[in-house]
């Protein structure tokens, strides 16, 4: 593959030219119960992605304010409306907002390496803050709409959404007080879903949120499914929020909630590839890389942090020729 430093500086509506992209690693893994999630943004760093992004003539800078996230691990941190590490999570994520906003008003491009997808509540508070009318395009094997009172789990990686939008049963959790409501159901559309717990199938029918599941996608095929959620979203500035767990497990195994049928390699890429062309994208989480859980296969880590970094690198302009 090669750069085409030309095609960016053409088309980039809202970020700083020459482009800048801030990379925000957060090693954080308060919001699900696998341990080794707190690793992926390391071993994406080690792997070279600041050099592989300048390689693409994007200025880059690295935050390593949160890399390691347990000093703001609360000593006491019950259960509140049966979700679990609702400080820890909260704490995180609130610093995690105020260095992405900084960023985004800088008109950076902000790429924030997770971490688990409850990170997603500080990557959206912040780029929110600083575009208003702001779409999302949440990439995912699962909805993570689940509000504290329909979480199967307790985990707040399922519950992300809720919060953004403000569900009923969210403003009950005092921990997250300083969030406010960023997005509104017509800003947001999914592509990938195929794991979706039956509340968060109510919620996405009641507010008419725009779903593309494995089922479309199979239907109409990803170049179709994403002229659509480019249209719907309009001219709006895009946030990126990109679960590795969309891709199907054949692609991607280190990731802690696989689930079969997912996204090929080249349907995952091809989402980053548009979302570039259109030269609206603000912002980018990668989410969910587990080094842990490729139980000591190396080739299996190799393949899913190489993924990772490609999606990257799509998103930022990356061609094929």
């Amino acid at each position: 593959m090669t750069p085409q430093p030309d095609f960016l500086n053409m088309n980039l509506k809202y970020i700083s030219k020459p482009p800048t992209c801030a990379i925000v690693g957060v090693g954080f893994s308060g919001g699900q119960n696998k341990t080794g999630v707190e690793y992926g943004a390391a071993h994406i760093a080690e792997t070279g992605i600041k050099k592989q992004l300048e390689a693409l003539n994007w200025i880059v800078s690295v935050d390593n304010t949160l890399d390691e996230t347990s000093r703001l691990k609360p000593k006491t941190d019950p259960e509140t409306n049966g979700c679990k590490n609702p400080l820890w999570v909260s704490k995180v994520n609130e610093e995690l907002a105020n260095i992405v906003e900084k960023y985004a008003k800088e008109s950076k491009l902000v790429m924030t390496i997770g971490g688990d997808h409850s990170i997603a509540m500080g990557t959206l508070s912040g780029t929110g803050r600083v575009y208003p009318n702001l779409g999302v395009i949440w990439v995912d094997a699962h909805a993570d709409l689940n509000t504290p009172g329909s979480t199967p789990s307790g985990n707040l990686h399922g519950c992300p959404l809720a919060f953004l939008l403000d569900l009923p049963g969210c403003k009950e959790m005092p921990q997250f007080s300083w969030m406010k409501q960023v997005l509104t159901p017509e800003r947001l559309v999914y592509i990938g879903l195929r794991d979706i717990d039956p509340g968060e199938r109510k919620t996405i029918r009641e507010l008419g949120i725009k779903a593309f599941t494995m089922h479309e996608v199979d239907r109409y095929g990803i170049g179709r499914i994403m002229e659509m959620a480019l249209e719907h979203l309009g001219d709006r500035p895009i946030h990126l929020s990109y679960d590795v767990d969309a891709l199907d497990p054949t692609v991607i195994q280190a990731t802690g909630t696989p689930v079969r049928g997912g996204l090929t390699f080249r349907e995952g890429h091809f989402v980053c590839e548009m979302l570039a062309e259109s030269g609206r994208l603000v912002a980018m989480d990668l989410v969910e890389v587990n080094p842990t859980l490729a139980n000591e296969n190396q080739l299996h880590l190799t393949q899913t942090v190489d993924t990772a970094c490609s999606l990257a690198r799509c998103a930022l302009g990356e061609t094929l020729v």
